[in-house]
């Protein structure tokens, strides 16, 4: 089975994973808020999150977080291997 059959949002609104208006808004706020709380609750977020990382720049919420969030996720990640390999001082 494709994890995405088990995935909670499934069965909720599209569009609520895909906030419309400024980032700072009071409603997109409250949008995000709410889609990360189906998040939250997903059998599957972690696997969601993982792919959505994988493929690079998506739209709307992911495995519990924003495009600006995966964004600084990738960053960290793509810091992490120069860091371990350097010797320690």
């Amino acid at each position: 089975m494709d994890w995405r059959e088990a995935a909670l949002c499934r069965y909720e609104d599209p569009d609520l994973f895909f906030p419309i208006g400024t980032l700072n808004s009071g409603a997109t706020l409250i949008q995000t808020d709410e889609a990360k709380a189906v998040c939250r609750r997903c059998p599957v977020s972690e696997r969601c999150l993982a792919w959505a990382l994988t493929a690079g720049p998506v739209e709307g919420i992911w495995g519990g977080t924003t495009e600006g969030e995966r964004r600084a996720m990738r960053r960290r990640m793509a810091r992490e291997p120069r860091a371990a390999a350097e010797p320690a001082a």
